[in-house]
């Protein structure tokens, strides 16, 4: 169940045996069906969870209106940055996509973590720049691009989206309705 985990952490810090080890020892496996919740708006996100297995979405819920934010698949981490950091309520909620496989680590866990052993505060650190780097590229190209422009990009960069993804939540995520997708998809297929 770790070797996954280990993957992803060596490709953003080298840590030593031990300090696997130590930190595997703060993590704890939980399983979501498809469909299940693993944060609601309103909740406080206490935990970021690293996917083993499966795929999640982050989503607004607007007038009962779902706005999809961002998929991950394995080897991601993922949580409501903002509550987790100020405490305060998620207005995000996170749901799986299909039978996921996580594990979690408490935010007191982190911390202390950080505390013990200085090396993962670099972790913690660049898993902070991924999030800001993803969340300013995603408002450029809503900004910018073209629904259509968005639609290329994702397919060219974010395979796995087109391949687990229903078109409906590719659709919100694109910030356009699925009608719009279906003539999208349609004049690029008539274009070939």
């Amino acid at each position: 169940m770790f070797d996954r985990l280990k993957i992803s952490l060596d490709r953003l810090l080298p840590v030593t045996r031990d300090e696997f080890m130590y930190f595997a020892t703060l993590l704890t496996p939980r399983r979501l069906a498809k469909h299940e919740s693993l944060l609601r708006g309103g909740e406080v996100c206490s935990h970021i969870a690293f996917i083993n297995q499966g795929c999640l979405r982050y989503y607004y819920l607007k007038d009962g209106d779902e706005y999809n934010g961002q998929f991950f698949f394995e080897g991601a981490w993922v949580g409501d940055y903002q509550s987790f950091l100020t405490g305060q309520p998620a207005v995000q909620y996170i749901d799986a996509l299909e039978d996921t496989e996580l594990l979690v680590i408490k935010r007191t866990d982190l911390q202390a973590l950080y505390a013990e052993r200085p090396v993962f505060e670099r972790f913690g650190r660049l898993l902070a720049e991924n999030i800001v780097i993803g969340s300013q590229r995603r408002t450029a190209s809503l900004l910018f691009d073209t629904p259509e422009e968005r639609y290329l990009k994702l397919i060219a960069e974010r395979p796995k989206v087109m391949e687990r993804i229903p078109l409906h939540h590719i659709a919100s995520y694109l910030g356009i309705k699925p009608e719009s997708l279906s003539r999208i998809r349609k004049r690029l297929a008539d274009n070939r």
